[in-house]
């Protein structure tokens, strides 16, 4: 009797099919909520304005507020961040600055000597200084709010520059009660300076119109954004203050927040430009940190969102896949993976093709997704054929370099799931305009080739065998998957080869 190796290939061809269309499946779901977004997005273009709000002509409306400036070690952009702060428009008999400075190095002295400066000036700005990074960013922020004097709390980070007018624009809306937070949309100072720093630009943007608008217009739970907006200093006090037990402390508080009934107002017309990574480094550590986070906070949150009466179903959908957000890293790795195997069991097996059918109607999802960023990238670019073609380049890009740090957010993600415990590892920042040739001589920059290069090489190799499997399996071959397999090659290819350079 002969051994039929299909006894034991068609169950496994039939585990890996399950485990690829559930991933399908969950990226579709994904896709639906994000359309779900946008159209709420469109409709909140025909909303007419009605939020009360304070006249700040009225001296007697004049709220106090005190602004946050937490920093560890920001040799490079301390100096440029204070001087746009200071420039911030507002009754300096009603605004106070914190420099919550965690620093362990040089710049400790230059950020305390910016200060004299400016305390000479007129200022109410005072150093606040930690004997530990307990806590971390969450643990500067929370001993800031011991001794701030403000009502509301406005918060930026050191890559950030504020623009004149930002306080005018954003304070107003606290005279409705009931707003615990208002945010503002980030801008990037340096969009065009590589294909990095463009991608980064991309997938910011989409989040800072289609899903912060559409969430905030749907009544849906959205977050404060870490920097770049304001809280009231009560409901900081009422959610629980902040707590350092996420990575992403930030989203955390959100969610507490908009749990116990407040409510947040973002300001997409409002925009507070910043400055983006411009390393491979960077941009790792810092994707790390958000993705990492999302599921700390997902595996904190869950429960609460579906144990808190009077949520609506859609709201608790929406924060749901809100949270699951950077475990979309995971669906996409396990598809890419398992594509190849897809590959073998349809040419090769031949029982399957009605699922393969199925399957490859989730062309769909991308569909949505390109739908969705073109509406974002509009509302920004402007519309025309032109700018329809180089949104369309610009998509393919942001697509192929976004699945090729799939590994490394996987990781993260992975990470949090598990509760494993991580050091809040900062960005670097740069201030590109003042260093630009010296980017390589950034002493917080860490010189290593980590694990995950090592992987990433290895997947572009597998891909390229993916590409070329495609001449030789079946009769005539088979291309369905040649584009996504092409994509997937280059994405990998671009975090190797990148992170190679970098430490060359």
């Amino acid at each position: 009797m002969s051994f039929d190796w299909t006894d034991i290939l068609i169950p496994i061809a039939i585990f890996l099919m399950v485990i690829y269309a559930l991933c399908l499946i969950l990226i579709f779901f994904y896709a639906l909520s994000q359309l779900s977004l946008l159209f709420n997005y469109i409709r909140q273009k025909n909303n007419i304005n009605q939020d009360l709000v304070y006249d700040l002509n009225d001296s007697n409306e004049v709220p106090l507020v005190t602004i946050q400036l937490p920093i560890y070690n920001e040799l490079y952009v301390v100096e440029r961040l204070l001087d746009f702060v200071s420039k911030i428009e507002y009754p300096k008999n009603k605004l106070e600055i914190q420099v919550l400075d965690d620093s362990t190095d040089e710049s400790l002295a230059i950020t305390a000597k910016k200060i004299k400066e400016l305390c000479d000036l007129g200022h109410d700005i005072v150093h606040v200084c930690r004997k530990t990074r307990e806590g971390y960013k969450a643990g500067a922020l929370k001993e800031g709010l011991k001794t701030a004097k403000g009502a509301f709390i406005a918060i930026f980070d050191a890559d950030f520059t504020p623009k004149e007018d930002w306080l005018l624009k954003t304070i107003p809306f606290f005279k409705n009660n009931k707003i615990g937070v208002v945010q503002t949309r980030w801008g990037h100072i340096n969009r065009d300076f590589s294909v990095l720093t463009k991608v980064q630009s991309f997938a910011l943007d989409m989040h800072f119109t289609l899903e912060q608008v559409g969430r905030n217009y749907g009544g849906h739970f959205m977050n404060f954004n870490g920097t770049a907006g304001v809280w009231r200093k009560t409901c900081i006090e009422d959610a629980g203050n902040w707590e350092g037990d996420t990575l992403t402390e930030d989203l955390d508080l959100s969610y507490r927040a908009q749990l116990r009934g407040w409510k947040f107002k973002y300001l997409e017309d409002v925009e507070t430009p910043a400055e983006l990574p411009v390393v491979m480094s960077a941009v790792r550590s810092q994707q790390f940190r958000w993705n990492k986070g999302g599921a700390e906070n997902f595996k904190k949150m869950i429960s609460k969102i579906f144990n808190t009466p009077n949520l609506g179903l859609k709201t608790r959908l929406h924060a749901t896949m809100h949270l699951l957000n950077s475990s979309m890293f995971l669906t996409v790795l396990a598809v890419a993976v398992l594509s190849i195997p897809m590959l073998y069991i349809k040419n090769e097996l031949g029982y399957f093709n009605g699922f393969f059918n199925i399957t490859s109607l989730f062309i769909i999802s991308t569909i949505i997704f390109f739908i969705c960023y073109w509406f974002t990238y509009k509302r920004i670019h402007g519309g025309g054929f032109g700018n329809f073609i180089e949104f369309s380049k610009s998509f393919v890009t942001f697509y192929t370099i976004a699945m090729g740090f799939s590994l490394h957010n996987s990781v993260a993600v992975l990470e949090g799931h598990r509760g494993k415990r991580s050091e809040f590892v900062r960005t670097p920042k740069f201030n590109i305009a003042r260093f630009k040739d010296n980017i390589k001589k950034n002493i917080y920059l860490q010189k290593n080739i980590s694990k995950h290069t090592v992987l990433e090489g290895l997947l572009t190799l597998y891909f390229l065998f993916g590409m070329l499997s495609a001449f030789f399996v079946g009769t005539n071959g088979d291309f369905g998957l040649f584009p996504f397999h092409l994509l997937l090659f280059l994405g990998f290819g671009f975090m190797a080869y990148s992170s190679v350079k970098e430490n060359a």
